[in-house]
């Protein structure tokens, strides 16, 4: 088994992975689409996530700001260096790529919602895309509309919702749970 090297933030804003080390990385089949994502910290934050489950590939669709905007260098770490991302007009057009590229791919949103089910009753299967939206408005009912299923998770205080990259962390680590991947 190889032993990750554990870097601290100021570490890895000066270092890059050799080429040798990103091939011997194994990918996850997981996929995060960024629905109008605002804040440009979550955008960082959703790289290191991206990172650390080792996900396949990450799009930044519609407003959803992409390097080189600094705040999501340094919110990411460097990691959007290492990280597979693409920047989509939309993420319908990212779900169709998807589809098109990645046989038997399930999309999953991550969304308060009408048909939502909770987060924990979920039949992850990988190849996965999870999707999560604009901080204020959600992800857009089209999008919802081409998703093969839509999970939350349960709230039991005062507060309505929780940021993104809290939501997309917890499904994200759900997902490898299900899936049995570990070191």
């Amino acid at each position: 088994m190889i032993q990750p090297i554990k870097l601290k933030p100021k570490q890895l804003r000066n270092i890059s992975p050799l080429p040798k080390t990103l091939e011997k990385l194994k990918r996850q089949e997981i996929y995060f689409i960024l629905d109008d994502i605002m804040d440009t910290y979550n955008v960082g934050g959703i790289f290191r996530l991206a990172d650390a489950v080792a996900a396949k590939k990450v799009y930044l669709c519609g407003i959803t700001e992409a390097p080189p905007n600094h705040k999501v260098k340094k919110a990411s770490v460097n990691t959007w260096q290492w990280v597979s991302w693409e920047k989509k007009p939309t993420a319908q057009a990212a779900i169709k790529e998807l589809r098109q590229k990645v046989p038997k791919i399930k999309i999953i949103a991550i969304e308060q919602h009408r048909k939502s089910k909770s987060f924990a009753k979920e039949n992850y299967q990988l190849p996965l895309a999870l999707i999560v939206g604009h901080e204020t408005h959600g992800i857009s009912q089209a999008v919802l509309r081409l998703a093969d299923g839509i999970v939350e998770l349960p709230l039991f205080g005062v507060n309505s919702s929780l940021n993104v990259i809290v939501s997309l962390s917890i499904v994200a680590y759900k997902v490898l749970e299900k899936n049995k991947v570990n070191k």
